[in-house]
């Protein structure tokens, strides 16, 4: 460490004081800090200052340092926002062979009470789980069981129903849009 004289930059060892050197009397050096106050204090109590302006760094150092600060970029990927159309949908399958282990034994009108019960259970559900639309699959058959379902949608007021997409479920299914804001 070089000696200190009037007109260097000190810093104090155990306080985040800085200033310029005014005077050195013995043991005692005066500073001058930014704020316009002159302190006192020890000579083994301060240290100088080395200017800060000048830096020497190699092409190789600044390359390196560059390296360890670049954040590699990131895309900017937006969320699409998926059409109406095209949301998520709860499907509901009402062929009797997916609700029941086998139609052994049952009548026509056994089989069509319990893919009616099964469409209210979930119907409901969706309800309560807030689902927006659900898709019956009931097949296309003699179209009992589709206008079953019809007269059970007529019987809620906050409930859209209308085909589904042709290209996935075929004639046999109809999708149900149910409006959230409507409470029964």
């Amino acid at each position: 460490m070089g000696m200190i004289k009037a007109g260097d930059k000190i810093q104090v060892l155990d306080d985040s004081i800085e200033g310029t050197a005014v005077r050195i009397d013995g043991d005692t050096i005066t500073i001058l800090t930014s704020e316009g106050f002159e302190l006192d204090f020890s000579l083994n109590e301060v240290l100088l200052v080395e200017d800060r302006s000048q830096i020497n760094v190699s092409a190789a150092e600044a390359q390196e340092a560059r390296k360890e600060k670049e954040v590699p970029s990131r895309r900017k990927v937006r969320p699409v926002k998926p059409k109406e159309r095209n949301a998520p949908k709860m499907e509901v399958d009402l062929h009797i062979h997916q609700l029941v282990p086998s139609t052994r034994g049952m009548s026509n009108y056994d089989m069509l009470n319990i893919q009616v019960e099964t469409a209210k259970r979930q119907l409901d559900f969706a309800i309560k789980k807030r689902i927006r639309k659900v898709v019956f699959i009931h097949g296309v058959g003699a179209g009992i069981l589709k206008e079953e379902l019809y007269y059970l949608f007529r019987r809620h007021p906050n409930i859209t129903y209308y085909d589904a997409d042709y290209q996935k479920y075929g004639l046999g299914a109809t999708e149900v849009y149910i409006h959230q804001n409507v409470k029964e």
